[in-house]
């Protein structure tokens, strides 16, 4: 299709795309032997995904990323990514790393507390950040069913604990930080991703920065827990079909939501203030 439909079908002027191609090298349209610049349905998508995480405050670069390693269709998604890229009505913010683990201590305790049968799945970045916490989500795995995401060396399914699932360097998860649940009666996730940038290179590690965005909404968090399943596929095709049988087979969470995010609400105040 020409430049012109593209812009109509995107929303995004045509001397805006011409310049994106020039300075970022996207989209990449093909030639015809005339010179005319063509570009594919792949091209639109990218382009609306880029657009959308735009209108979310990232800057090109870091929208580019996002959109491109994001969508759920690929074996090495975002899981930030993907629900940002399908219009999930999400909120980031910039939140420190304590923050972080404050919401995650919420969500987790809550699980515990409430929660019958979760499916739980968690991105640590590291192997030295899950382990600080894997008691407590051995407990998870022992009501229900639990995967981690960080550096491990290898894959591990001991009984009885959280299967853990290893990330290569590169992949987009690698600059993340998740928290999932899918319950029956309960749904909650967190979301983060870390943009490293040289200015925040002197903050202790406690004080890095994420954006960041949690929601009770049993849509996206079943969709959250779904990319999840995705990832895991790649490491273990047979493990993920498990996974994505047992979230076929449960009703999504039909609690409304304003009780459960009081109590988790609360919970927060009490990690961030205690």
């Amino acid at each position: 299709m020409a430049i012109k439909e593209v812009a109509e079908r995107t929303g995004v002027a045509a001397g805006t795309i011409r310049m994106w191609e020039q300075r970022y090298g996207f989209p990449e349209p093909r030639r015809t032997p005339a010179g005319y610049r063509v570009y594919s349905e792949d091209d639109v998508d990218l382009l609306r995904r880029v657009v959308a995480f735009r209108e979310r405050g990232l800057s090109v670069p870091a929208s580019l990323e996002r959109a491109r390693s994001g969508h759920a269709g690929s074996d090495r998604p975002s899981i930030f990514g993907a629900m940002l890229s399908q219009g999930v009505a999400l909120t980031p913010h910039r939140l420190r790393k304590k923050t972080l683990l404050a919401i995650s201590r919420a969500i987790e305790d809550e699980t515990m507390a409430r929660a019958a049968d979760p499916f739980v799945a968690a991105a640590f970045q590291y192997e030295r950040n899950y382990r600080a916490v894997e008691h407590r989500y051995r407990r998870l795995a022992a009501n229900g069913t639990a995967v981690v995401f960080a550096d491990f060396d290898q894959i591990n399914r001991g009984s009885g604990a959280p299967t853990e699932i290893p990330i290569a360097a590169d992949d987009a998860i690698g600059n993340e930080w998740a928290v999932v649940v899918d319950a029956p009666g309960y749904a909650a996730c967190l979301l983060g991703w870390e943009q490293p940038r040289p200015e925040d290179g002197h903050l202790p590690d406690s004080e890095r920065r994420f954006e960041a965005a949690w929601t009770m909404d049993p849509e996206v968090v079943r969709r959250a827990a779904q990319v999840c399943c995705t990832l895991v596929r790649r490491a273990d095709p047979e493990l993920a079909s498990d996974y994505e049988e047992v979230l076929a087979e449960r009703p999504l969470a039909l609690e409304s939501p304003a009780p459960g995010l009081t109590a988790l609400t609360n919970r927060m105040l009490a990690y961030l203030d205690g």
